[in-house]
């Protein structure tokens, strides 16, 4: 199979692009597409066959279940159903967050077929705010089921030649929108209803952070993964390089095997840190050199760890940053790439 890659700068170009990828999606095909979070490979949620086809290209595993995107945030009953205990807050946060990088799991409707939700009686849905997505799925007027466009278990692609280097061969198109704005995917979560307010537990954390959900509930993060999830991202090896990655907590924790090489996946790039002068690093990447600004080491995250899984080391060692806000789902993405086994 020939995969090609169509750009959406100008105007004429981003037609061209949207009624090719609603043509091939509209004929029960695959095409990747990109959101504010990651790259996605999109097909009709309500189309089994279609979307049968998005877990061959990933090779992805059938007990893990898909989100569903919305063409307008409107639409959320056509997929769903908001039980009566949490319809306002349910409202507040889709007011609120959509579109976004905001994904809310509901007991689905029928039409959603089992093979999206892995046989679950719950959807995860969201609304996407990416130009390039939100006009293919309004203009198919469809739901979109739609993970990141890697093969499974592997880096996220945050651009179209990542997505490119993962499924080349395997999918007919890629929509080019540049570089996505978050660099990390959605924050999962669901909402019980409880006194004096709403339980919203996060499933996966992402760029929504605890502090963002907590004017509309009492907030808590999901215990532990598990062997077969309730949503995307709960396995415990996940968004893996190739090259195998290690955190070292403490810079003393370091300890290099002769003849080995590593890379250096560097929070701040700050020499105080006390990462950068223990080794002669074959290569390294700073997501956010200097004041460590968690916003822009989301978006550079999974750039940096594909960049650093080429350079031919034996071990990525990387910095850990704070968990707290946005650095919740950075270590989370850290903590599952280091498990691979």
């Amino acid at each position: 199979m020939n995969t090609s890659v169509l750009s959406t700068d100008l105007p004429q170009e981003m037609k061209h692009a949207v009624d090719e990828a609603v043509r091939l999606l509209a004929a029960g095909d695959v095409v990747a597409l990109p959101t504010e979070t990651v790259y996605g490979l999109a097909a009709d949620a309500l189309n089994a066959e279609a979307v049968a086809k998005i877990f061959a290209a990933k090779e992805r595993p059938s007990f893990d279940p898909l989100i569903v995107h919305l063409p307008h945030k409107k639409d959320l009953d056509t997929v769903a159903d908001v039980p009566e205990g949490i319809v306002p807050v349910i409202k507040k946060l889709t007011e609120r967050f959509w579109p976004g990088p905001l994904t809310i799991v509901l007991p689905k409707k029928p039409c959603v077929p089992d093979i999206v939700t892995s046989g679950l009686p719950t959807v995860a849905v969201r609304a996407s705010q990416n130009l390039v997505f939100n006009r293919v799925a309004r203009t198919l007027d469809k739901p979109l089921a739609a993970p990141s466009a890697n093969r499974f278990g592997s880096i996220s692609p945050t651009s179209a030649a990542a997505v490119k280097m993962e499924l080349d061969g395997r999918i007919p198109l890629i929509l080019d929108g540049g570089a996505c704005h978050h660099g990390l995917e959605s924050t999962i979560i669901k909402v019980e209803p409880a006194a004096p307010k709403p339980l919203i537990t996060i499933l996966r954390p992402g760029p929504i952070t605890p502090e963002d959900l907590k004017v509309f509930g009492r907030v808590q993060l999901a215990s532990k993964s598990k062997d077969k999830p309730e949503v995307p991202g709960q396995l415990p090896s996940h968004y893996a390089p190739r090259t195998p990655l290690r955190i070292i907590e403490r810079p003393s924790d370091f300890i290099p095997e002769h003849g080995k090489t590593y890379a250096l996946l560097s929070y701040r790039g700050e020499e105080s840190d006390g990462y950068l002068g223990l080794h002669e690093w074959k290569a390294m990447h700073i997501l956010s050199p200097g004041k460590g600004k968690l916003p822009e080491a989301a978006v550079r995250f999974f750039y940096a760890l594909r960049q650093l899984d080429q350079a031919g080391a034996d071990e990525i060692i990387a910095e850990p940053v704070a968990e707290r806000g946005l650095g919740i789902a950075i270590m989370d993405r850290l903590k599952r790439a280091a498990s691979k086994a």
